[in-house]
This record gives C-alpha cells, structure tokens and sequence, in this order.
C-alpha cells in the first residue's frame, strides 16, 4: 500500500505540482520524496503559498528539477513497488492532478500502464468506519460529509497540528502542510481506521481511541 500526497499551487489542473510524497508501508516504509520547480504560465493562488510555506522565489528557482522530471521520477519510483494500491486524503484528485501533467509532457501511456487512475480514499473509510460505530454518517449542517483531513485525525485520536484555511483566510495557525509529513499522518490513520493499531511510534503517544481497537 502505498500512501500518496502532494503539494501543488491550486486546486486545478492548470495549477503547478511542486512536492511529491509517497510512502509505501507494506515495503519497510521505502520513499520518494522530491520537490521542483513548477512551469512558467502555472497558476499559484496566495492560500496555497500560505499553506505550503512556500515562495515565488522557491517555485521558480533554476536550480531545482523541472515539474516533468520530478513527475517521471515518480513514477519510475511507482514502478519498482510490487503493490501500487494508492490510499490517501481525496487521493484521486492527487492521482488526477499527476496525470494531467504526464497528458501536458506526453506520457499518459506510461502513467496509465505503471500507475492507474483508482485510489482509495481515506475519507470513505472514516465515513464507513463512523457509520459502524454511530449508526449515520458524519455530516455537516447542509448534509454533506464533515470529515476533511482535520476531522479525521481527530476522529483517530490524533491532533491536527497544520495550519488550516477557508479561502485565503487563515481560521487556525499551524505547521506548513508538507507532502511527507502528511503521508505520515494519512498512513496512521489508515492502520487505526483499518486494523485499530498504530503504524508509526512517533504517534504511540497520541491513545487510539477505544472505539476503534479490534
């Protein structure tokens, strides 16, 4: 299984990609961890820098690999790992945001081979897992699904520490969110959803709530 996240500076396709992280934890943990510089002509919108910790200087700095070869040195990596299931927070919108830059460099064919378009989504297993446990769905107001990331650590026991925005409007101070470091987190939260036990002992300090121990 293979824990997937990125950082991009939108939320659409003509937005660039600027860190990839991938964590595969059925395979000693082995990573791909890899930053670029994105193209000229990609939409940055001021949220994402923010939530990032990111600079116009340090997406655009000449030094680093391009946005292509970052996406190729992924999916070579992707390649090498025996079990490419894609678990993640809305993972196929990071999958969909990853193919449409191998559509715009001309390797589609490649991506569709070695990679795929499916992943499984995190929040669908906190949905079903909550619904086990209440009887309903976790749902807002306006009932439509309540559980972002946020929501699902702390459904986990886990706090969410990331800096977290509406819009352009910072509605809590936190860490920058990192590609890595959330793979981390999506990766505990699966194991505590999914078999009721921790992943990583850097999280043993944080109890799995009861309701979720088999």
């Amino acid at each position: 299984m293979i824990i997937l996240d990125i950082e991009t500076t939108g939320l659409t396709n003509d937005w660039g990609i600027c860190k990839i992280g991938a964590k595969n934890i059925k395979r000693n943990f082995e990573t791909f961890f890899q930053d670029c510089r994105i193209d000229k002509g990609d939409t940055i919108t001021e949220g994402a820098l923010r939530v990032n910790g990111r600079t116009l200087e340090q997406l655009f700095d000449k030094t680093k690999q391009s946005q292509e070869q970052l996406i190729k040195s992924y999916i070579n990596w992707v390649e090498k790992q025996e079990e490419k299931i894609f678990y993640g927070q809305n993972v196929s919108w990071d999958i969909t945001m990853i193919q449409s830059r191998t559509i715009k460099y001309g390797f589609q064919e490649k991506f569709l081979d070695i990679h795929g378009q499916r992943g499984m989504d995190l929040h669908t297993l906190a949905q079903e897992r909550y619904y086990e446990i209440n009887g309903k769905y976790f749902l807002n107001n306006s009932g439509k699904s309540a559980f972002n990331l946020g929501k699902v650590l702390k459904f986990c026991g886990i706090p969410d520490e990331r800096i977290n925005f509406r819009g352009n409007e910072v509605i809590k101070e936190g860490k920058f969110h990192g590609a890595l470091e959330d793979c981390k987190l999506e990766g505990e939260v699966l194991y505590r959803l999914k078999f009721g036990k921790n992943l990583f002992d850097s999280f043993r300090e944080f109890p799995i709530p009861g309701y979720l121990k088999k």
